[in-house]
């Protein structure tokens, strides 16, 4: 399916997958994946590949994490790295989406919390707030993919309250044993 409404943008958000923190002495950038973080990259990777968006472009952090992520889960998509994406804000994230969208009509940002979370905050205003909302504003948890339905016919208008959450999908809910750790 694609997302073809020219009075409205798909946008997707992929966090990274879990990441190996057992080298401490390895910097935050340069850190890999963890076995659970490859699981989960590869079935959250399945899951958006069947989910039926087209995504026309995916613009990524160039965060080691991330790009085992997408190597693991995406390995058809050519993402196009852009370091203001390392740990970007919300209005870092819009930047990004404002000057690189051009005509596509779906992306997807492959990145970072707490940056990718706020952008749901500041994206879904109070009326389009739901269940759906609920969940994904508790807790993104790394490996977590998101779609937004936005209200713009250009990236250039991308702005706070024009999006809708539609979906969102987190490793666990896919295979609970990659829940969280008691």
């Amino acid at each position: 399916m694609k997302a073809g409404n020219p009075d409205m943008k798909t946008l997707g958000l992929l966090r990274h997958a879990k990441s190996d923190w057992d080298d401490m002495a390895t910097r935050d950038f340069d850190r890999g994946l963890n076995d659970r973080g490859r699981k989960g990259a590869s079935l959250i990777g399945t899951h958006i590949t069947r989910h039926g968006v087209k995504f026309d472009r995916l613009l990524a952090s160039p965060a080691e994490r991330v790009r085992q992520t997408l190597a693991t889960a995406l390995p058809d998509m050519e993402p196009e790295f852009d370091q203001r994406l390392y740990l970007a804000g919300t209005d870092t994230l819009m930047e990004v989406l404002r000057e690189k969208g051009g005509d596509a009509d779906a992306l997807l940002v492959a990145g970072h919390n707490p940056g990718l979370q706020e952008l749901l905050f500041a994206l879904v205003p109070p009326s389009a707030e739901d269940a759906l909302f609920d969940d994904a504003a508790n807790k993104y948890p790394t490996g977590t993919f998101a779609v937004f339905k936005l209200a713009i016919d250009d990236w250039a208008d991308l702005d706070e309250n024009c999006g809708t959450l539609v979906h969102f999908m987190r490793p666990r809910d896919l295979d609970p044993s990659l829940g969280p750790e008691y």
